[in-house]
């Protein structure tokens, strides 16, 4: 699959495109220019490393938003084996939005639950674009008070732009769902791992990110409301949502600063959605460490330090 370049990758889109060219002249077999086209890739190697060294914190919300980005069915695929997934909330119905089951990660049985946008047309209405709605908080309540009963760790996902906005969510107790699947996470006995892989947007990322470690991909974004969002409020007009998403420090970079989380898991030059393969394994790598630290603590230990955690953020 070719890669969909972003508006501020223009340059770059403009050198590969030639360099796609050059190639299809060399397969034809017309004229031997392998040494034009290793120069004008180097050059597109250099730009791409200089570009995504000095990202604005608008231009990694376009990133975390990219469309090719690895979304969770792609996590779980490339780092989890025997993966059983648990649909329902028992009360209303199943939310494609959310996800989870039990599964086997490098050799341990954890609970894995995250937030699913699709790839296409079809998936995305399917997955609701990941914004989640009650039915879909109440079943991550299930599943993580079931790991809690088993003993299993949990892994948790995040990539949503915020939590479904409709009124029939607001009907069914968006926000109280949204509360309990916090508290849920927070009460648990057993380990919790949480990753920022795309959008953490808002309450509805929250509501799963509550754990003992927090991760982030380099390139993600975590707020507690959009830039256009924020933007819209502030100026009138998402225009300025650039603005916005500088003041609001939504950056890995800033929020590993700020201590709101715990570890930035590097993406391939370029972002997750340039070589997907690495980037999972990378996370794998990071989630792994995160769990041999917390293991061994006792129930309560866990559940302190993660109140704690929580508790502390915006001291002075």
């Amino acid at each position: 699959m070719s890669t969909t370049f972003l508006d501020f990758e223009k340059p770059i889109a403009e050198l590969q495109s030639r360099i796609d060219e050059l190639r299809d002249t060399t397969a034809e077999g017309t004229v031997d220019i392998g040494a034009e086209i290793a120069k004008l890739q180097a050059k597109s190697d250099k730009l791409l490393r200089d570009t995504f060294t000095k990202l604005t914190p608008w231009q990694k919300t376009q990133v975390a938003r990219h469309p090719q980005r690895p979304h969770f069915k792609h996590y779980v695929a490339g780092l989890f084996d025997e993966f059983v997934p648990l649909a329902g909330d028992r009360a209303f119905g199943d939310d494609q939005a959310i996800m989870g089951g039990f599964a086997q990660f490098r050799g341990q049985r954890v609970m894995v639950l995250g937030h699913e946008k699709g790839e296409d047309t079809a998936s995305r209405l399917r997955h609701n674009f990941g914004m989640g709605k009650p039915e879909g908080y109440r079943k991550a309540i299930r599943l993580v008070e079931l790991a809690d009963r088993f003993g299993l760790p949990i892994v948790t996902l995040v990539d949503t732009s915020g939590a479904f906005p409709g009124i029939q969510a607001e009907e069914r107790g968006q926000a109280e769902a949204i509360a309990r699947s916090t508290e849920a996470c927070l009460a648990a006995g057993v380990p919790v791992v949480s990753a920022i892989v795309g959008e953490g947007g808002s309450g509805g990322a929250v509501a799963l990110a509550a754990g003992n470690q927090v991760l982030m991909m380099e390139h993600a974004v975590y707020s507690v409301i959009s830039p256009e969002g924020c933007a819209s409020i502030l100026w009138r007009t998402a225009d300025k949502a650039a603005d916005a998403a500088e003041a609001m420090k939504v950056t890995a970079q800033h929020l590993k600063e700020l201590k709101v989380i715990d570890g930035i898991v590097p993406e391939p030059l370029g972002g997750a959605h340039r070589a997907p393969g690495q980037a999972i394994q990378a996370l794998g790598d990071a989630i792994e460490k995160a769990l041999a630290g917390l293991s061994g603590q006792s129930p309560e230990s866990l559940r302190q330090a993660r109140r704690a955690k929580f508790l502390a953020m915006g001291r002075v």
